[in-house]
């Protein structure tokens, strides 16, 4: 791993956004999906929640698989953080988990979705609402497509119309409706 680690800051709340971790810019700028993907997400956020990306940083808690960015693979992309880094950073988003209780997290991308529940294909697993477990707590899980610009899933056929589920499923969830009262 390299960099240092990156974190959303101190927000208590009852809804964990969790990517898989932090890409090569994130450390300079100090927070987590704060380059394209994070443009992708937060216009997810604002389309579906109506809440801007200044209302979703300041409500909801981020957090990542891995804290600091993997490095990069022979290709030139973002290496995929390996088992042993997932295990080591593990304890840090079990004690999150633990500290605030959420009631809905929702993880962006399919390492992030496979910390929770079993994801072979991503379409089996967006769109849809699971009751997960974890660190003692039991709350929603409402997983989301990884918004980078490297992939194209969530823009054609089937991906576009689950994502589009999975968002309103969030929209409508208790926590963010409350979230969206609050502001």
């Amino acid at each position: 791993m390299q960099s240092t680690p990156v974190s959303g800051g101190v927000v208590v709340s009852d809804v964990m956004v969790i990517g898989q971790a932090p890409g090569p810019r994130e450390p300079v700028l100090q927070k987590p999906f704060a380059h394209t993907a994070g443009k992708t997400l937060f216009r997810w956020f604002e389309e579906s929640c109506g809440m801007s990306e200044s209302a979703v940083r300041s409500t909801i808690y981020f957090a990542a698989v891995c804290r600091c960015f993997p490095g990069k693979t022979a290709g030139g992309g973002d290496r995929v953080p390996a088992p042993d880094e997932i295990h080591n950073c593990s304890s840090w988003m079990n004690d999150e988990i633990k500290l605030l209780q959420p009631c809905l997290i929702i993880p962006v991308g399919r390492l992030a979705i496979a910390q929770f529940i079993g994801c072979t294909k991503l379409e089996e697993v967006i769109g849809r609402k699971f009751r997960v477990e974890r660190a003692q707590h039991r709350f929603d899980l409402i997983p989301l497509p990884h918004p980078s610009g490297a992939s194209p899933w969530f823009k054609i056929p089937p991906g576009k119309k689950l994502l589009e589920g999975a968002l309103k499923l969030i929209a409508r969830h208790p926590a963010i409706l409350d979230l969206r009262r609050k502001l």
